[in-house]
């Protein structure tokens, strides 16, 4: 969630629906001090990879209501922002956190729930069906999930 509220303050800050790449980065490394230049293009790279903006000729548009983000007091984007965790990481995740059994062995599940349709469901998949199983929410990552499968291809 920090990062849609690391994109969303320039927009915010500045009242615009739209930005140079430039604007934003001047805003995150020199305005804010929250990140260096290079940094602060990893943000943007993140978050068109996460579908929270689009780029178009070096113009940056949020594809989400800024309006509706709210920016804490003190926000500072941490550089943890920046690194990507897959959907299936952090289905394997939400799965261990509700369950309170290790990594180790949803994994190992998993792939009993991937050897139970003969190796033919990915592990994707197989995921959403453990994550309905134990009642975890995943319809928010339905859609990076799709991404990966296509990514495979």
């Amino acid at each position: 969630m920090s990062v849609k509220i690391a994109v969303a303050a320039p927009f915010k800050h500045m009242r615009k629906d739209r930005l140079q790449r430039s604007e934003f980065v001047f805003y995150i490394a020199i305005d804010r001090k929250w990140m260096n230049k290079e940094q602060a293009n990893q943000l943007l790279e993140r978050a068109k990879a996460e579908g929270l903006i689009e780029m178009d000729s070096g113009i940056i548009r949020p594809l989400f209501d800024v309006a509706e983000v709210s920016i804490p007091l003190g926000f500072k984007p941490t550089s943890d922002i920046l690194v990507t965790k897959s959907p299936y990481e952090e289905m394997i995740g939400r799965i261990t956190a509700a369950t309170g059994k290790s990594p180790q062995e949803v994994v190992a599940e998993l792939h009993q729930v991937v050897d139970h349709f003969d190796g033919n469901l990915l592990v994707e998949a197989a995921v959403v069906v453990l994550a309905k199983k134990y009642g975890v929410p995943f319809e928010d990552k339905l859609d990076s999930l799709e991404r990966e499968i296509l990514k495979k291809r």
